[in-house]
């Protein structure tokens, strides 16, 4: 099939956005999934465990765990990012291929997602208007990453290209998604922690064990729900500002018609 990509606007990437996840909602969620299921495996055995046996060392492991999750959620927005690559242009995807398409550039990958959310991070935490301008420069970062396979500071030139001019309706986008999240994890959260008044427990210590287990099994449920959407609407976003600025849809149509198999490769990138 005939790939037919035009320039969307902010309505319709949103739309997308929510049709491309409801059509592969088990390849978006288990992408985001399969991963986070072995930390909730490490949550649940330090909160059954830990308080009982070395309380001290709770507060340890738990900040450990944390640092596991956001690295495990960092290779799956990456494999997300490849997901959506696929689907996007109406190609096929698994879970297995999505996470094979980035194993060879983890590394980077993670270095690079990392670098640069520290820097935002610092300009948020000194210079609030800064930091928001930096993050909407660099939002593209994750998608132009993975699917370019571009360093540190390309990366972030090359974001900064994509996203010039169109950085207020991103604002707009990223602001949605991100309310959508924790709206989602505040719902779940709550309808799983609150039953814990209902049980009549009067050990503090089983009382904490319990709250520890339904908080970690709701992050896993909220996480794996929604992780991916941002991240759907970013990598949709780093198509639509190619096609924009650079053409792509008349790139993928020539190589297309040179090539009509469906693992034909993304167009080469103009110089921008």
């Amino acid at each position: 099939m005939t790939v037919i990509l035009r320039p969307l606007s902010t309505s319709e990437l949103l739309d997308r956005t929510f049709f491309l996840y409801r059509k592969h909602f088990l390849l978006f969620t288990g992408i985001i999934a399969v991963p986070q299921l072995f930390v909730l495996a490490l949550q649940l055995l330090n909160a059954v465990l830990g308080l009982r046996v070395f309380p001290m060392a709770t507060v340890v492991t738990s900040i450990l765990l944390t640092l596991i999750s956001v690295l495990l959620l960092f290779i799956s927005h990456a494999a997300v990012v490849a997901a959506v690559s696929q689907v996007h242009l109406e190609r096929a995807a698994t879970i297995g291929g999505s996470f094979a398409a980035i194993k060879g550039r983890i590394v980077p990958i993670l270095g690079i997602m990392f670098l640069i959310g520290l820097a935002i991070g610092v300009a948020f935490l000194f210079l609030i208007i800064p930091g928001i301008l930096l993050g909407l420069a660099w939002s593209l970062a994750i998608p132009v990453t993975v699917l370019e396979g571009t360093g540190l500071s390309d990366t972030t030139t090359r974001s900064s290209f994509l996203t010039k001019g169109d950085r207020g309706r991103i604002f707009v986008i990223y602001f949605l998604f991100v309310v959508l999240t924790y709206l989602v994890i505040i719902m779940v959260t709550f309808a799983l922690v609150l039953p814990i008044g209902l049980l009549g427990l009067h050990d503090p210590q089983t009382m904490l064990t319990w709250q520890n287990v339904l908080s970690s099994i709701a992050n896993f449920l909220s996480t794996s729900l929604v992780g991916a959407l941002l991240t759907i609407a970013l990598s949709l976003i780093y198509f639509d500002e190619r096609v924009r600025k650079e053409g792509f849809d008349l790139q993928l149509m020539m190589a297309t018609v040179d090539s009509p198999s469906p693992a034909t490769p993304l167009p080469p990138l103009q110089a921008g």
